[in-house]
């Protein structure tokens, strides 16, 4: 049988799923699933931040924009991360620690994702939502980054621009801030301290080990990630049901509000009790369930 010849690699990934996977872990890069939350606060701020109908390719550009900084921010996030990310089990297998892209060219990546966002939105919304935006990038990449690695506070810094993609929504629609917008800001500020306790809970472990002092690292036993669970909780029904109150949505929203709000505080209050992986669990579906709920009909009740 004659040999192949020198150039021919007959064991080597075809063409076509090299490029394919090379394109998935850019991809997973940017957290897709945590973007599409992204996506969906800011178009939520944009349509109630809307007088009447939004134009809709106006507001697809915006909440464009908005992913494409997340994204970028995510990017940059892990680049930063990298070396922390090998040491979890969760987050060992990421395209970074993994060595499946490099530092350099999820940096290069990472900043155009940002770049263009921030462009788009400044093009086709306004400055102001490319500022908050640029806010956001800043906050997350160069205040709260960082400070994971040194404080249990981090985690009410990083819900500042976890809220900020429904500031920046609203104020591409609307064009200013006001109460209305500042209520949606706090709605998923508030939100994420459940939210976020929950993770840091099921986490604890890979948490100790990559360093990073969340609550119930610092604090095993778990009482006080439970008390801000219910505390933030408990703060969140009142602010979510100010959008009846400020003109955006009406009675039918403020009694789901009012239902939906009771419910998170249920599972907080269950966690809080029990710090078990169960009630941890529980919180956790309550609220990535909570949020998307809130946004249905606060849009479908919109006056």
């Amino acid at each position: 049988m004659k040999n192949a010849p020198a150039d021919v690699a007959p064991l080597s990934m075809p063409a076509t799923r090299r490029a394919s996977s090379t394109f998935g872990d850019y991809l997973a890069l940017t957290k897709p699933r945590l973007n599409f939350l992204v996506v969906a606060t800011s178009a939520a701020g944009y349509y109630l931040g809307a007088a009447a109908s939004p134009d809709l390719l106006l507001m697809a550009q915006a909440v464009a924009g908005t992913a494409l900084v997340a994204g970028g921010a995510a990017v940059l996030n892990q680049v930063y991360e990298r070396d922390t990310d090998a040491l979890m089990r969760r987050t060992r297998m990421r395209p970074l620690p993994d060595g499946r892209v490099t530092a350099g060219d999820a940096t290069i990546f990472g900043s155009a994702l940002s770049l263009a966002g921030l462009v788009l939105l400044a093009a086709r919304a306004n400055w102001l939502s490319a500022g908050l935006a640029l806010a956001t990038l800043v906050t997350y990449l160069i205040v709260y980054t960082p400070m994971k690695r040194r404080s249990s506070l981090s985690t009410l810094v990083g819900a500042v621009p976890g809220a900020l993609p429904a500031l920046i929504g609203w104020t591409a629609s609307r064009g200013h801030i006001d109460l209305g917008g500042s209520t949606l800001f706090f709605i998923v500020f508030l939100w994420q301290i459940p939210h976020f306790m929950a993770i840091a809970w099921l986490y604890r472990d890979d948490y100790r080990k990559a360093g990073f002092p969340m609550l119930p690292v610092v604090e095993p036993d778990g009482l006080r990630a439970g008390r801000q669970a219910v505390m933030y909780a408990a703060a969140l029904l009142p602010v979510s049901l100010a959008p009846a109150l400020v003109g955006i949505a009406g009675t039918v929203y403020f009694v789901a509000a009012f239902a939906l709000g009771i419910a998170l505080i249920v599972l907080a209050v269950r966690f809080a009790q029990h710090r078990s992986e169960a009630s941890a669990r529980a919180l956790f579906f309550g609220s990535i369930t909570y949020l998307p709920l809130l946004w249905i009909v606060m849009i479908g009740n919109k006056l």
